[in-house]
């Protein structure tokens, strides 16, 4: 019996006479290229026109027809196996060649040099028949949904470009997911929804229609949405939000509709957006700051989630690291009311993730996991997935058969700094930056808030010509006043030691100056800690107002900006000062530090520490 759908099916080309079709294509085609290239006669020869009346100065020409600039005839004799030659007359007119005809006996035949009756039919008609001809093969294309042609052609351009993914396909799942144990478990309800939906109607529970995941690029979101995919075991249709804009007002709204209409068939699914912001940033009417093929697409995005029916077991989930750039229509309950977030890992976590990522790779006995993974903090799963690689990869470049700890500090030390560079300082500047890099070693190892030194070096990476390393005891989601400023304290450490050794400061510092007066500023507009201006927040731009990039808007009055500048001076020198007395009470320390570097160009936490427990 036939369904509505297959009754409603358009009638279809009988593939003889799409057979027959294609071969009128080429034979218009190959008329088309012969009506323009001639197709020389075996047997004649082309000959220039000095050698064409010579040979009739010898009577050896029977016969010459004329048309146009042409010449054509026969030979009384063969000449090389020729019967037959072709010339072409010359720009200027010849008034010896009609005399030289009469004084051979030569037939004259003249034709007029107009297009014969094909070529003019050719002419005329081609181009219809061209036009039929496409007009035929769009018809088909058009029947066929653009099935055949790369990417589904130029008709296409409206379809999703969204790439379906079977659930059983999916080779992730939770357990391959290592930490971002309360992400898990805020999915684990729309797994359970999606496997057993009825389960829900029943008792008159809606599950969310969008759930937008929010955290720092790397962080897995990609990963985890699906994971949740093959856990429920349902379709995963995944796109990108900038893969809905086109130049073309109105395709992206198209392809939103076409996404929705392929999940809705093979429902329940799993949409997954990433990058939303793309399209979901917050509207605006002011006039030149809207777009409005995004704004369309957000329209039709919206409408989509408002149609949903409690019947349809499709769920989207979205990720972005911009929530607050988001439009309010996008965030109300009904919508993307549920937002799971997914932080950096902590220390346990980064441990569980480094356990994932080396079961393919080689690894020593004696490899410590649980040092690489607390000199990492602020790293991403990808960043220690990218990390393990390095390691793998400078082992294999060297030709080893496991890594062992040296590659993992190695390539940490990589990815944080960048690659080694061969030094390019001269004897003075390699002391100036031996002595900077102690400076920031020694304040850091006596203040006491800071965090524990790890690793100094002078040896250049990336952009830098040295570095000193500190590593948290734990990690911190929250800083107090006196870690800050002994932070900043730290950071002037290399311009305060060249200070005191060289009695001079140099350009190197310039990194460390501008990271301190970001801090300073921080500081005080921002987190309350300047007594002068008290617990208020200086932020410069103001958030919620769309648009606030461009017209650089402040809360703020200019007297308070250089309240807020006197302030951000203050700090950092006081600070300065605190520095020059620690550097000036242990200077033989310092000195002990340098010329250490000098000799081993690195030093560890524990040759910092025996140097130290010496004096």
């Amino acid at each position: 019996m036939n369904t509505d759908k297959e009754k409603n099916k358009p009638p279809q080309i009988p593939p003889q006479m799409q057979r027959w079709a294609d071969v009128f294509i080429i034979f218009l085609l190959f008329l088309m290229l012969a009506s323009f290239f001639d197709v020389g006669e075996s047997g004649s020869e082309d000959i220039p026109y000095s050698d064409f009346k010579q040979r009739l100065r010898e009577n050896e020409i029977a016969s010459v027809n004329i048309r146009g600039d042409r010449i054509t005839g026969e030979y009384r004799f063969q000449f090389d196996d020729f019967t037959e030659f072709t010339t072409t007359f010359p720009p200027m007119d010849d008034y010896d060649l009609f005399p030289l005809f009469e004084e051979n006996a030569v037939i004259v035949r003249v034709s007029s040099a107009e297009q014969s009756t094909w070529t003019l039919i050719l002419i005329n008609l081609l181009p219809w028949l061209l036009l039929i001809g496409i007009f035929m093969m769009s018809s088909r294309m058009l029947r066929a949904g653009g099935k055949g042609f790369p990417g589904g052609g130029v008709f296409s351009f409206t379809k999703s470009k969204a790439r379906m993914t079977r659930g059983e396909e999916i080779e992730v799942g939770y357990d391959d997911i290592a930490g971002l144990k309360n992400a898990k478990d805020d999915l684990g309800e729309v797994i359970d929804f999606l496997r057993n939906p009825e389960k829900y109607r029943s008792i008159g529970a809606k599950i969310p229609k969008g759930i937008l995941l929010i955290g720092p690029p790397g962080t897995g979101k990609t990963l985890l949405a699906r994971a949740t995919a093959a856990e429920a075991g349902v379709p995963f249709f995944s796109i990108t939000g900038s893969e809905f804009v086109e130049m073309f007002v109105g395709v992206g709204a198209s392809r939103v509709r076409d996404m929705y209409k392929q999940a809705r068939e093979v429902a329940p699914a799993l949409i997954f957006i990433d990058e939303i912001d793309s399209v979901g940033r917050a509207r605006s009417g002011a006039a030149g700051l809207g777009n409005d093929e995004r704004e369309q697409t957000l329209n039709q995005i919206l409408a989509e989630m408002d149609g949903f029916t409690g019947d349809e077991a499709i769920v989207v989930i979205a990720a972005t690291n911009r929530p607050d750039i988001l439009d309010t229509a996008l965030t109300r309950p009904g919508r993307f009311d549920r937002k799971v977030v997914l932080d950096l890992p902590q220390r346990q976590a980064r441990l569980d993730i480094l356990k994932v990522h080396v079961r393919k790779v080689s690894m020593a006995e004696d490899v410590d996991l649980e040092r690489i993974a607390a000199g990492t903090v602020g790293f991403s799963g990808a960043d220690l997935a990218n990390l393990i690689n390095e390691a793998a990869l400078l082992a294999a470049r060297e030709g080893r058969d496991r890594v062992d700890n040296s590659y993992l500090e190695r390539a940490r030390d990589k990815v944080i700094l960048g690659e080694k560079r061969d030094s390019l300082l001269n004897a003075d500047e390699r002391k100036r930056t031996a002595y900077h890099e102690a400076g920031h070693a020694l304040t850091a190892f006596h203040m006491p808030n800071a965090d524990a030194l790890r690793k100094v070096s002078i040896i250049p990476r990336g952009l830098a010509l040295g570095f000193t390393e500190q590593t948290p005891k734990e990690d911190k989601l929250n800083y107090g006043q006196h870690y800050l400023e002994d932070r900043i304290s730290i950071m002037l450490g290399g311009r305060c030691a060249e200070r005191i050794v060289f009695d001079e400061v140099s350009s190197g510092a310039a990194n460390d100056l501008q990271q301190a007066t970001i801090l300073a500023r921080h500081m005080v507009a921002e987190w309350g800690m300047s007594e002068s201006l008290g617990p208020l927040n200086f932020h410069s731009e103001d958030q919620s107002f769309p648009g606030h990039e461009l017209l650089g808007y402040k809360d703020y009055s200019e007297h308070t900006a250089e309240v807020i500048d006197e302030e951000v001076s203050k700090l950092v020198l006081q600070n300065e000062k605190r520095t020059m007395v620690v550097l000036q009470e242990h200077r033989s320390q310092l000195d002990l530090i340098a010329d250490a570097l000098l000799d081993k160009e690195s030093l560890t936490d524990t040759d910092v520490n025996e140097l130290l427990s010496n004096t």
